[in-house]
């Protein structure tokens, strides 16, 4: 037996501007759901509904940009990856009460085990990783 091989299972949507940030935890719920997580590991699905709606609303707000959502679960971690069209990095602003937004990549930051950044042809893509807490562990 091949060990070297990584044996995985993805899902992708393409989330045009006029879909709202609920179509894509949805389409996200759905596809977690067929995993287990939601009685397995609750608190992991729900941090990756919030990276969703993060990743998806700054490709939206700040990209004006379509989001292409792809979820891959390779059996040690669930890569979370959008794309959208702005080849501008997400950079951390500082802290303001003066503000409502501003705290997406905080957010991501701090519920993923890792994330990062890529510029790619056509604009970037984010990445976050997330390997599942189960409940009683």
């Amino acid at each position: 037996m091949d060990r070297s091989a990584l044996r995985a299972v993805g899902w992708a949507r393409s989330l045009p501007l006029e879909c709202t940030v609920k179509t894509a935890r949805d389409w996200a719920r759905r596809h977690l759901d067929t995993l287990g997580w939601a009685t397995t590991a609750p608190d992991t699905v729900d941090a990756v509904l919030l990276t969703v709606s993060e990743l998806v609303t700054n490709a939206h707000r700040h990209a004006h940009s379509d989001a292409q959502l792809v979820m891959t679960w390779d059996s040690r971690c669930l890569h979370i990856a959008v794309h959208d069209e702005s080849a501008e990095l997400p950079a951390p602003r500082s802290p303001s009460t003066d503000r409502t937004g501003g705290r997406g990549m905080f957010l991501v930051d701090a519920l993923a085990d890792s994330w990062e950044a890529h510029p790619c042809p056509h604009g970037k893509t984010i990445t976050a990783c997330f390997s599942p807490q189960t409940t009683g562990s």
